[in-house]
């Protein structure tokens, strides 16, 4: 049995109207032939107002026939090698580019705290607008199914619209969606009753949910504990165990990178420490018996096999190395090499250690943490627009490049008909 799922990584390749494109499918053929058993999209949010990004694909009431006959191929393709394909259902809420959307939807208006100004304030949803975003996800659940995907994992994790309203620090509610842990879980656990009620048993829901979001008071591994517990009454079929946000991104550190102190244990081991959630997900497993997956920093086929023999986690998710070689899971599996690429390793803006990954300033830390991730991401654009990866590329090119291709893909998004910008003058 294939324990190996190819973890959610944003691909940014979809069209203007945000609808799935040939290079996005022929990333998907690619990775379909991969080796891995699993595989997760990127985002696909269930709100074209509200997305993480202008490259996204949405799943909801305004895609077109055009829309919903790529979406099919893209499911087709991806699973014409025998694996399963499951659409990340998700919603930016307050971490919607204030460039995508000035005025985004969250459980309270508290602003994302970071540099730069990439994200506005949000305005705190009604009740009513709260039953649409429910509706909303269940709707792209009913769409994913209709259009041939195996199943839909809910994106509860790393601070988007989900994990707003778990967190008490961005959930300053007094209403029946805040205050108690109960009623901030409450979104989550509904959206995924009904989603079960209206796609059936035989359609996989999972939910990527936070360990806990790295930030002094806000949710914590307690919290999550309670939230899996409630998950698994409603007969979910997977969960993932993620963990930080965008102001305290924990999922985005490299090994060796500044964890919590609470995984400090987990250096006890070589095979252990590639597993950043691993420690909690054992005592997750100890409370329930849904089948878990744990993604972040998983590299060698021991650690790997470790991880699964030891029962803590049901499957190990890979990313990072299928966006530099995306076949290298089936060269494990054969046994061609014994590690996949680990490309965050040696990648750093420059060579003196106070400017790269490991530096003692903050603020340098965060820069090479953030042209990571968008090195990372520029290959998914490079694979999927027919270049093949560029594992040479230097990450401060990388970089720029990214950022370069990024406001050309924005650029087209804001002049696509009917995209995101339309509904947004009408107010939908």
């Amino acid at each position: 049995m294939n324990r190996i799922a190819k973890a959610s990584m944003s691909e940014g390749l979809a069209g203007p109207a945000n609808a799935a494109t040939p290079g996005l499918i022929d990333l998907y053929r690619i990775w379909g032939n991969g080796g891995a058993g699993l595989l997760l999209t990127g985002n696909v949010p269930v709100d074209r107002r509200h997305l993480e990004r202008a490259g996204n694909v949405v799943f909801d009431a305004h895609m077109t026939d055009n829309d919903r006959a790529m979406a099919r191929q893209w499911a087709e393709v991806a699973q014409a090698g025998g694996a399963q394909l499951w659409a990340q259902l998700s919603h930016a809420g307050r971490q919607t580019p204030k460039a995508l959307n000035p005025r985004p939807d969250s459980a309270s208006d508290i602003a994302v705290i970071l540099p730069g100004g990439k994200y506005a304030a949000p305005m705190t949803m009604s009740d009513t607008r709260i039953e649409v975003v429910i509706e909303a996800f269940v709707t792209g659940a009913q769409i994913a199914r209709d259009l041939g995907f195996a199943g839909v994992q809910l994106h509860g994790a790393h601070g988007y619209l989900i994990n707003q309203f778990l967190s008490p620090l961005s959930n300053l509610r007094d209403d029946r969606w805040g205050g108690s842990l109960e009623n901030r879980a409450r979104l989550l656990v509904e959206t995924v009753r009904r989603i079960r009620a209206a796609t059936g048993a035989s359609f996989g829901v999972g939910v990527k949910l936070n360990s806990s979001d790295f930030q002094k008071g806000g949710f914590d591994s307690d919290d999550s504990l309670q939230v899996a517990k409630w998950l698994e009454a409603e007969g979910l079929d997977l969960l993932e165990i993620s963990g930080g946000t965008y102001e305290s991104p924990a999922m985005a550190s490299g090994e060796g990178g500044s964890m919590s102190d609470g995984f400090e244990a987990l250096s006890r081991s070589t095979a252990a420490r590639e597993a950043y959630f691993l420690q909690y997900a054992s005592q997750i497993r100890a409370a329930v018996k849904t089948p878990l997956l744990v993604t972040g920093g998983f590299r060698s086929r021991d650690g790997m096999n470790a991880a699964i023999e030891s029962g803590a986690t049901d499957l190990v998710g890979v990313g990072r190395p299928l966006a530099t070689d995306p076949e290298s899971v089936a060269k494990l599996l054969k046994g061609q090499i014994t590690d996949l690429p680990a490309m965050e390793r040696a990648l750093r803006l420059a060579r003196p250690k106070f400017l790269g990954p490991n530096s003692n300033f903050k603020m340098m830390k965060g820069l090479n943490t953030l042209a990571i991730l968008e090195w990372h991401c520029l290959q998914l654009l490079k694979i999927g627009s027919g270049e093949g990866s560029d594992p040479a590329k230097p990450l401060f090119g990388g970089f720029l490049e990214f950022e370069k291709r990024e406001k050309k893909i924005t650029g087209a998004w804001r002049g696509g008909e009917p995209g995101a910008m339309q509904f947004q003058k009408q107010g939908a």
